[in-house]
């Protein structure tokens, strides 16, 4: 299949193509490693997020209905087609999370923000987002920041220490 002119496409540059080919041939053109692919190339755009430029691009390229590639950034949490913050902070809703103090912690996180969930500062540098279950079940409650997990949450003080890597 040949490659699309990336020139006609606002977000993709040069560049960012240069980087999907290379994220996509690291799995091998393998198409049931797609949400790993997909959430390697949201990782290189800013604004954590898979603009339809992008999403054609892997399409084309991996030779995979655009709607699948939709089905998929639809489906999980962590892929999303509209732009984010720069620093997206996940909070985990599982039911561990709400037993070992999610409220407390949600409440926190929009405190020091000064935005709700499903939110963006009026800077554009940090959302907050509810997700399901991401695995850290043994240090909740817990969040996700631009897929890196902290734990142990339990004060506003440990909160703010941890946002604090990200200013």
């Amino acid at each position: 299949m040949s490659s699309p002119n990336t020139t006609n496409f606002e977000v993709l540059t040069k560049d960012l193509a240069q980087k999907i080919d290379s994220i996509i041939t690291s799995y091998e053109n393998n198409s049931t490693k797609l949400v790993g692919i997909l959430l390697e190339v949201q990782d290189n755009i800013p604004k954590q997020y898979l603009p339809l430029e992008v999403a054609a691009y892997i399409s084309q390229k991996m030779n995979i209905p655009l709607s699948r590639i939709y089905d998929v950034i639809s489906f999980y949490a962590a892929l999303s087609d509209v732009p984010r913050a720069d620093y997206v902070v996940q909070l985990c809703d599982s039911v561990v999370c709400k037993v070992t103090g999610n409220t407390s912690l949600k409440d926190s996180l929009q405190d020091i923000l000064g935005i709700g969930v499903n939110e963006i500062s009026d800077d554009g540098k940090y959302c907050i987002e509810s997700t399901a279950c991401f695995g850290a079940c043994d240090i909740a409650p817990a969040i996700r920041i631009n897929g890196k997990v902290f734990g142990h949450l339990t004060s506003k003080e440990k909160i703010k220490q941890v946002l604090d890597n990200y200013r």
